[in-house]
């Protein structure tokens, strides 16, 4: 996709992160904006912010981990704009610990945002792209986590391995239905984001989490890499041009690329995995 104008972009995870800076870039490419959101509060500041700049913009609160929240996000943008042409899966969350110590409420969290946010993404819009039958793209957002692990973030890791593989086989079978609808993998590296602080957006159904020395040193050291890490608008332009030259792994190139390659060599010889941080 290169022509952006007037085309409709609807972007999960939008009141902050790498959503709002997804929405800041593809607005001044002049797409209009379908901003979703848990966070009322903070969907409506951005879409205020958004709507003042000149931008066409409908927030809708949506929470992915339903399947019906997605459906009436579709509603919402079919009914305002009549069609969809991007679709950024890119909600996200985090929680630490031991797997064997994290409470199956934490799985329930994490995989019911970072992967059925992005199942129920597919199954409500790919549909849609395939019947317009027009230039779309699907952007879901995992993680360099989907390339490499690290202890004490497994259920993270895992949910992140899981986005890229539903990423690649949609790559996979769109291509074979010779579909007009491309596919990128955003794998963002430490990004300076509120994603250590997830849990504000937790279900109170599902609990605190976990609170172990485990748990606590991988959230403090999120929370220090998030105050370090690359600013959203980085990531925004790489997802922008790995779209506009039709590329499906958008990847950092720092330390989690060096983790990333090392892991890969441990997979391709058949060797026992070596803990390798991205330095």
């Amino acid at each position: 996709m290169k022509d952006f104008q007037d085309k409709i972009a609807v972007i999960t995870g939008a009141a902050s992160g790498i959503g709002r800076a997804l929405a800041d870039v593809f607005a001044e490419e002049g797409m209009r904006l379908v901003l979703a959101d848990v966070e009322p509060t903070a969907l409506a500041k951005a879409a205020s912010e958004l709507t003042a700049e000149g931008y066409d913009v409908l927030p809708v609160v949506t929470d992915v981990r339903r399947a019906e929240d997605v459906q009436r996000l579709a509603d919402q943008t079919i009914s305002e704009f009549g069609a969809v042409h991007l679709v950024c899966n890119n909600a996200g969350v985090f929680a630490g610990g031991t797997l064997w110590e994290s409470p199956i409420e934490d799985y329930d969290w994490l995989f019911g945002v970072n992967v059925w946010g992005v199942v129920h993404g597919i199954r409500t819009f790919v549909p849609i792209m395939l019947e317009q039958d027009t230039e779309c793209h699907i952007l879901n957002t995992a993680s360099m986590a989907a390339l490499t692990v690290m202890p004490f973030a497994g259920i993270y890791h895992a949910t992140k391995h899981a986005v890229l593989a539903l990423s690649e086989a949609l790559h996979h079978e769109l291509a074979a239905r010779d579909a007009k609808i491309k596919v990128s993998a955003l794998c963002p590296e430490l990004v300076s984001t509120h994603i250590d602080d997830a849990a504000r957006n937790r279900p109170e159904e599902l609990g605190r989490g976990l609170d172990t020395a485990e748990a606590r040193m991988v959230n403090q050291i999120i929370s220090t890499g998030m105050k370090n890490g690359a600013a959203p608008r980085v990531l925004a332009e790489r997802a922008l041009r790995g779209i506009q030259e039709d590329r499906f792994y958008l990847l950092a190139d720092d330390g989690w690329r060096d983790s990333a390659n090392a892991r890969c060599d441990e997979i391709r010889d058949a060797i026992n995995p070596v803990l390798r941080p991205p330095l």
